[in-house]
């Protein structure tokens, strides 16, 4: 592994132990963000050629367009806010970090799985113990999103918050609306 990719590790790993210094890591250039992209995009590329390989047609080529529009609404969303905030010399970076901060996410999404089968084995219900692990996956995410934003972009916490609420009901709605018309023009089965 190069330099820069050992710092973007280090700094995935600084994020997510909610270590500010984390976000100094990351570089806050064109470059860098397209390369925080990169990954992202990758995987449901592949999956996308793959349903499409499989049969899957419009479903496929669906699925792959609401995931490239999930990834690409938070920062669109968090440009405007933090052009609107005078942040825009920082955006670069956040924006960065935050893609790279989606490995933090899977790390913990990991250590989920783990919980949850140490409490079902403990005598929680299945079902309990995939709630409660799915729930601390979600609280992890959104204050990781909080943190990233907050340090990143340099904002106080109420305005973190708001960024993280705008980013996530923004990608929410532009990612689950195409299929609630699409269930409305179907019709009651």
């Amino acid at each position: 592994m190069n330099e820069r990719g050992s710092q973007v590790l280090l700094g995935v790993l600084q994020l997510g132990l909610f270590r500010q210094r984390g976000i100094e890591r990351f570089a806050g250039t064109g470059r860098a963000f397209l390369n925080s992209l990169a990954p992202l995009v990758a995987f449901p590329l592949a999956g996308g050629v793959l349903g499409l390989l499989s049969g899957a047609g419009l479903d496929a080529v669906a699925a792959l367009l609401g995931t490239l529009v999930a990834l690409l609404t938070p920062p669109v969303l968090s440009e405007m806010l933090a052009r609107r905030w005078g942040r825009e010399r920082e955006w670069l970076r956040y924006a960065t970090a935050f893609n790279w901060s989606r490995w933090a996410m899977l790390v913990a999404l990991t250590a989920a799985l783990a919980l949850m089968g140490l409490l079902a084995s403990a005598g929680l219900g299945q079902r309990a113990a995939v709630a409660f692990g799915l729930l601390a996956v979600a609280v992890y995410g959104v204050v990781l999103d909080w943190f990233v934003a907050r340090v990143g972009l340099r904002l106080a916490g109420w305005q973190a918050a708001v960024l993280v609420v705008v980013v996530n009901v923004g990608a929410g709605l532009l990612f689950l609306a195409p299929r609630f018309l699409a269930g409305l023009q179907e019709g009651p089965a």
